[in-house]
């Protein structure tokens, strides 16, 4: 068997889908030969990684050169829409489309000639995002040289309804798995190993193909129980691979790694069919919210690091689980090694984790941001509020944990309101890492998707980007992950505009001021034990300095936990509302702490805590 990844994931991480499976497959059936072939790996080092991550960063771009390819007739068309979404891409305005184009298409049908796909019982692809119209190439090509192969896709793209619509226009797909993929591909090779035909196959669970379509229980997710029966992910083809490239080429990669499937935010919190954030369909491929053990979790990267003498892990988690998040990375600290970790979490995450985290080895972390508006954050079904936000994102720059986070714009249904509180907090978080502006895109079998009209949704339809790149009579009979509507599109790009400005200023201001001062935080105090002073740089490498004294100074460290004004007040009952009120009026206008309703966050970081 064969299992193949497209491009264009990053190409400096093995394929957790691909390893997983494999290792499956193989102790279920431990005779039975899987290669793995990690084809983004071989094109990334055709193209150079600078281009190659420049194509990988944007799902169209990506999407635009296979296109092409499978597409010569649209190529024109194709190649002015590639031009205007690379305008901000330095590397790509140096190539040409036709010579990028060329050179993929000479290393992926290489790649074609040179694997005798004869000798597999079947082939398998994951599909995430921007892998669809790279696997459609590769799969026409390797039944144009073995019709009888049966080719089987899956992943997170295709989750959820209407996958099926693929096998209506491609032909040459013959099934696809709707969910996780371990137990629909056991059950499939365990029929093609009796030496039956494929088109014998009777209905799998998790599993649609052309003769068992319409059959209502196949097209339902098919899933482990238990994730601790998941056996360590094999990455032997992808690390073999790294080696056979040129020395110049070679890196370290990234391991890739999972400790949970599927959302517990979106599982336990709310109910009915809208659960989870508003705009994410990230979990439709899972049916409820699983996780491995901790002493499972450790082990694995034990093993792992040890195999490949890599040090570098990315938790492929759409959130981390809550529970046993401080056990887990307790665990990895006593590994005694020097880890460098990246994980993704919501912004609940309390400080004592967030430094256990720090001391296993976590560098980079993706929290749940997407807003810094309470009103905004209710709309997105966040679960969080502004101030929680900013919290988390103090203290990320405290420890040292480069805080890699979006901002949703653009966003039906937010208003002024929303937009004014978000202008107000980035007042606020200039000293701390620049988030990142995403315009909202509408995903199929989200929330707002599912429920279109409650958001202010007049029709939803598929992107109109997908008729520049594939033929119009096959994208009405398709249903794909990226949908468009039609709503308040103008009223948002209005009332969003001022945002993005001064997002963009506070990535400039930033940069400049780490550039100039070092790794020095921007807002940090230093404690003299009776007194503190406070460090406060601003644009144009202003510094300006202050220095508060006995209650002053035991107020201000007691709020770098976000207090309640009631809290405060109990806290010193010495003095009454008014006099706090006043003193922590004077610390909001001076921008050291904020305040959101009546609760207050002190926002100077401790001048070497990370």
């Amino acid at each position: 068997m064969a299992l193949v990844s497209a491009p264009w994931p990053l190409y400096s991480r093995p394929s957790i889908q691909l390893g997983t499976l494999k290792a499956y497959l193989a102790a279920h059936y431990p005779d039975l030969q899987v290669q793995t072939y990690h084809l983004y790996l071989k094109i990334a080092a055709e193209l150079g990684y600078h281009v190659y991550s420049e194509v990988s960063q944007r799902m169209w771009l990506a999407e635009s050169v296979y296109a092409a390819l499978l597409n010569p007739e649209r190529l024109p068309g194709i190649q002015r829409f590639f031009k205007a979404q690379a305008v901000d891409k330095p590397y790509l305005q140096k190539i040409a489309f036709a010579n990028l184009i060329r050179s993929v298409r000479r290393t992926t049908d290489t790649f074609l000639d040179q694997v005798d796909w004869r000798r597999f019982g079947m082939v398998g692809f994951s599909i995430s995002l921007s892998q669809l119209t790279s696997t459609l190439y590769l799969i026409r090509g390797i039944k144009k040289k073995s019709p009888a192969i049966p080719m089987i896709i899956g992943g997170a793209s295709l989750a959820g309804d209407g996958a099926g619509d693929l096998l209506d226009v491609f032909p040459f797909i013959d099934g696809i798995v709707i969910g996780e993929g371990e137990l629909p591909l056991a059950r499939i090779v365990g029929h093609l190993r009796k030496g039956r035909n494929f088109e014998e196959l009777p209905p799998i669970k998790g599993l649609v193909t052309r003769h068992a379509q319409g059959a209502e229980e196949p097209a339902k997710p098919d899933q482990l129980s238990s994730l601790d029966d998941l056996p360590m992910p094999d990455y032997r083809d992808y690390f073999a691979h790294v080696r056979s490239l040129a020395p110049a080429r070679r890196f370290f990669p990234v391991l890739s790694a999972e400790m949970s499937r599927g959302c517990w935010w979106q599982k336990s919190i709310h109910k009915g069919p809208n659960r989870g954030c508003a705009f994410c369909n990230l979990n439709r491929q899972w049916q409820g919210y699983r996780e491995k053990t901790p002493d499972k979790i450790v082990a694995e990267i034990d093993a792992l690091t040890s195999m490949h003498q890599s040090l570098s892990v990315a938790f492929m988690d759409n959130v981390l689980p809550s529970r046993t998040t401080k056990t887990i990375f307790k665990q990895l600290a006593g590994l005694r090694k020097d880890l460098s970790l990246f994980a993704e979490i919501r912004a609940g995450v309390p400080p004592e984790a967030l430094r256990v985290m720090r001391t296993a080895g976590v560098k980079e972390l993706q929290i749940g941001i997407e807003a810094l508006s309470s009103r905004l954050l209710k709309k997105l079904n966040k679960g969080a509020s502004c101030i929680d936000n900013l919290e988390i994102i103090k203290n990320c720059e405290e420890l040292g944990i480069a805080n890699v986070s979006n901002l949703i714009t653009h966003f039906p249904g937010s208003d002024a309101e929303d937009v004014a509180e978000t202008l107000r907090a980035l007042d606020f978080a200039q000293p701390f890492r620049p988030l990142k502006t995403v315009r909202f895109w509408l995903g199929r079998g989200s929330p707002v998707s599912n429920d279109a009209k409650a958001y202010g949704l007049q029709a939803v339809y598929n992107h109109p980007h997908y008729s520049i790149l594939l033929p119009p009579e096959l994208v009405h009979k398709v249903r794909f992950m990226v949908q468009a509507y039609r709503g308040d599109l103008v009223k948002q790009h209005k009332l969003w505009r001022p945002v993005i400005r001064q997002v963009a200023a506070w990535q400039r201001n930033y940069a400049a001021l780490r550039a100039s001062g070092g790794p020095k935080p921007l807002l940090s105090f230093q404690d003299g034990r009776d007194f503190l002073i406070i460090l406060q740089r601003r644009a144009e490498d202003q510094l300006e300095t202050h220095r508060l004294t006995g209650a002053s100074r035991r107020i201000y460290l007691f709020c770098r936990q976000q207090r309640s004004l009631q809290a405060i007040c109990s806290g010193f009952p010495g003095f009454g509302e008014e006099k706090l009120r006043a003193f922590l009026n004077t610390m909001v206008a001076k921008k050291l702490m904020f305040n959101e309703v009546n609760r207050y966050l002190s926002l100077a970081v401790q001048s070497g805590a990370g």
